[in-house]
């Protein structure tokens, strides 16, 4: 363990200056929510997440479960027909076009034409390079059924300049990005750094969000807005807290570890754990959808690149989705940090990540091919 936690600490200095960064794998700007760092004078508030392994028996709550992001970076691909369907999560039928109005404001995405994703009722939240390779489309939920040419969503947003601060997009709860702050293929991998970028989770809004009886008061800053049932009474957030939420905890809350949690010393089990501990401490994760039941989610990839689930079990010989029942090393880890995050009280437009020196130097920056 110590040589793991010298691995941790010491490979996870900046990245150096002159270094490039593609814009596929990490897009956006340096300043942008997604890679900016905690600042040094961050305003730390306990978000009182609960921990569900004091329960006992021990619940069978997501510790963590992971919201697929269907991640789609091919604009050297032809594009494939993209048409409206209504069904959304009612008892869907997604695979073909209804004709519902009022239809998708495109036609056609670049989507390999071997890649599917099955009718489900599942959130899909997606995100597509355009064919010039500069501007993310992303809707939701995306469908794209074996056997048939055409993709269809039932929700599309504006395009996000991929070299700008790609802040919006796909997640309904939130109105954030399906693609930045994102757990990539690629990332948090042995023998490497952990990723230098925010992350994105979702919650239990109705147990662990501060009440709010008007939806403007429901999500901060860089949230759009806030989940549909937010402001009703008795079904709405914090209407089943145990205790009440701080203020800080709404939709679009940045959570990170405080700077006095020593993450060699808080039990970590597993390598993974340390460095997603690392990247909580210096990055945070941003709070862009919710769970609809007790427990704790991570956003990562599952497009044509691979399932970000196949590339875990692969690596660490353990699943990526576990429960807190399963009482494993990995899942009382990610309880661990749980219980310790607090929210970023001052995070805002002008002082992203609390404002400050930034705990860790700024990603190379990335511009658009001349």
């Amino acid at each position: 363990m110590k040589k793991l936690i010298f691995f941790v600490l010491m490979t996870s200095c900046a990245l150096a200056a002159g270094q490039t960064r593609n814009p596929l794998k990490r897009p956006f700007s340096s300043h942008s929510i997604w890679n900016m760092p905690i600042g040094s004078e961050a305003v730390y508030v306990p978000a009182n997440l609960p921990n569900y392994a004091d329960v006992t028996p021990r619940p069978w709550n997501p510790m963590p479960q992971m919201d697929d992001e269907l991640i789609i970076m091919h604009p050297e691909v032809d594009e494939v027909p993209v048409a409206r369907n209504g069904t959304g999560w009612n008892n869907p039928n997604r695979c073909v076009p209804d004709g519902t109005t009022p239809t998708l404001h495109f036609k056609t995405l670049p989507i390999p034409p071997n890649y599917t994703v099955p009718n489900s009722s599942k959130n899909n939240s997606a995100a597509v390079l355009s064919k010039g390779g500069r501007f993310v489309y992303q809707l939701q939920p995306l469908t794209k059924c074996a056997g048939l040419e055409s993709a269809t969503a039932l929700l599309d947003f504006p395009p996000v300049d991929i070299y700008g601060s790609g802040h919006s997009g796909a997640h309904g709860g939130s109105g954030m990005s399906a693609v930045g702050g994102s757990l990539r293929i690629g990332e948090l991998r042995p023998g490497q750094e952990p990723p230098h970028h925010a992350l994105k989770v979702d919650v239990d809004s109705v147990s662990v969000m501060h009440p709010c009886t008007v939806k403007s008061d429901c999500y901060r800053w860089p949230a759009y807005g806030a989940d549909s049932y937010a402001a009703q009474p008795g079904i709405g957030y914090g209407s089943k807290a145990s205790v009440t939420p701080p203020a800080a905890m709404k939709m679009g809350a940045l959570l990170a570890l405080p700077p006095s949690v020593d993450i060699a010393k808080i039990g970590l089990e597993t390598p993974p754990a340390m460095m997603l501990a690392w990247t909580m401490q210096n990055y945070g994760a941003y709070i862009v959808d919710s769970t609809g039941g007790p427990g704790f989610a991570i956003a990562a990839e599952n497009g044509p690149d691979g399932n970000y689930r196949d590339q875990f079990k692969a690596d660490w010989n353990m699943a990526f989705e576990g429960w807190v029942a399963s009482n494993t090393p990995w899942t009382r880890d990610i309880g661990r940090i749980v219980v310790l995050l607090s929210v970023i009280d001052n995070n805002a437009l002008n002082s992203i990540g609390g404002g400050g020196i930034p705990l860790q130097p700024l990603a190379p920056e990335i511009a658009p091919p001349n």
